[in-house]
């Protein structure tokens, strides 16, 4: 396996939310959706490295995405298609936020 060796000042920030698992499926519809406009807006952020998302029936879902820098995570604090649509979208659908938190990579595979 072959990596490319991620940059000294790389953060991971993890976002993760919780509802009632009953409503999965709704959530689940909800991160597909909201995928279609986030994924366009966060490709255009400088610094992105990678990103995923995803719901899992016990009633827990999660961003996680790598970054070169904390700075260059920063901006998800500021994307209107994050912080104002798919919040709402998600808060419909039931979510519950946990505070976000940007972790600097310690090291890496």
């Amino acid at each position: 396996m072959t990596t490319t060796p991620l940059p000294e000042t790389a953060v991971v920030r993890v976002s993760r939310g919780n509802f009632e698992p009953a409503r999965f499926a709704e959530v689940q519809a909800m991160t597909v959706a909201t995928g279609r406009y986030l994924i366009p807006a966060i490709k255009q952020l400088p610094g992105l490295i990678s990103y995923y998302a995803g719901a899992f029936p016990d009633g827990s879902m999660v961003h996680v995405s790598i970054w070169e820098s904390d700075e260059h995570a920063q901006q998800m604090g500021r994307l209107k298609e994050m912080i104002v649509d798919a919040r709402a979208d998600a808060e419909k659908a039931g979510v519950t936020f946990i505070p976000i938190v940007n972790y600097p990579v310690d090291w890496s595979i």
